[in-house]
């Protein structure tokens, strides 16, 4: 086992684990730790714990010091020179013409490199912005060019839930999202409605599928056969909140209309291995998975 405490160094980014030594480390002190852009400046959100070897990526370093008054003035005087830097590269860009989005400029606590995040649409050759942007800040310079979802994060916004924006207020890492995730739920399969303001499927479908895989997994699947009294049936859909079968019968007038049943109703004579698969690329043209 390991001690550690994690640190994070943007609200709501990913939790880096750091050696804490002798340090009286709590949840909430400022620290300057060294990572692998220089030192930094970041806040301690998981205390002093021990974790297991293969869940820390080695070598493990050290946190430096707990910030003093200077290191927390000196932080926010970075956070100005961020805007001042963002105004200035904005107007390089327009300069050199580049197809290129900037979305945010950021200091190495030791004012050794600027960092500036932009999205674009394909590839961007900005080896004179480089130039021109050293030759005013005078340190290293580095441009990083950012996807849909790191944008949403870094801008914030409301989602579609009338809420501030999960990956900008508590979510540290995107976790794998899938279609397959929507079409469990009973989600309808319409793009605008199952896509977040980054316009890929909302994290927010990861939060309950847990819980409709365990429910789901209890239950007979879409196509198995099953007898209710004498008469047998395939089952045309699975309400998994309700826990209820349906299926598609035909009334006294011959019309066909939904029947439900209590799992406990009926009896499966024959269990789908495999759920019905449906074709929705039309209707999907424009989704992606998410995949990290």
């Amino acid at each position: 086992m390991v001690t550690v405490v994690g640190v994070r160094f943007k609200k709501a980014g990913k939790i880096y684990y750091f050696d804490p030594g002798d340090l009286p480390i709590e949840i909430g002190d400022k620290v300057i730790v060294e990572t692998i852009r220089g030192i930094e400046f970041g806040e301690v959100v998981v205390g002093i714990k021990e974790v297991a070897e293969e869940e820390i990526v080695a070598p493990l370093k050290k946190v430096i010091r707990i910030a003093t008054p200077e290191d927390v003035e000196h932080y926010y005087e970075n956070k100005k020179k961020e805007a001042k830097a963002f105004e200035i590269c904005l107007e390089k860009i327009q300069q050199h013409g580049l197809e290129m989005n900037l979305i945010d400029v950021e200091y190495t606590f030791d004012n050794t490199k600027v960092i500036f995040y932009f999205t674009a649409e394909g590839r961007v050759d900005f080896r004179e912005l480089v130039k021109d942007l050293a030759a005013v800040f005078r340190m290293r310079i580095e441009l990083r060019q950012i996807g849909v979802r790191d944008e949403a994060k870094i801008i914030g916004g409301l989602g579609p839930c009338g809420r501030p924006l999960c990956c900008t207020t508590f979510l540290g890492e995107f976790e794998p999202v899938s279609i397959k995730m929507a079409k469990d739920q009973n989600l309808s399969l319409n793009p605008t409605k199952i896509s977040g303001i980054c316009g890929r499927l909302m994290c927010c479908l990861k939060y309950e599928q847990e819980m409709y895989d365990k429910i789901k997994a209890e239950l007979p699947k879409v196509g198995s056969t099953i007898r209710v009294g004498d008469k047998e049936m395939k089952i045309a859909e699975v309400d998994v909140i309700r826990r209820k079968l349906k299926v598609k019968v035909k009334n006294a007038e011959g019309i066909e209309i939904i029947k439900e049943y209590d799992p406990e109703e009926v009896e499966v004579i024959e269990e789908r291995e495999e759920e019905i698969e449906e074709n929705y690329e039309e209707e999907l043209e424009n989704m992606e998975e998410i995949e990290e």
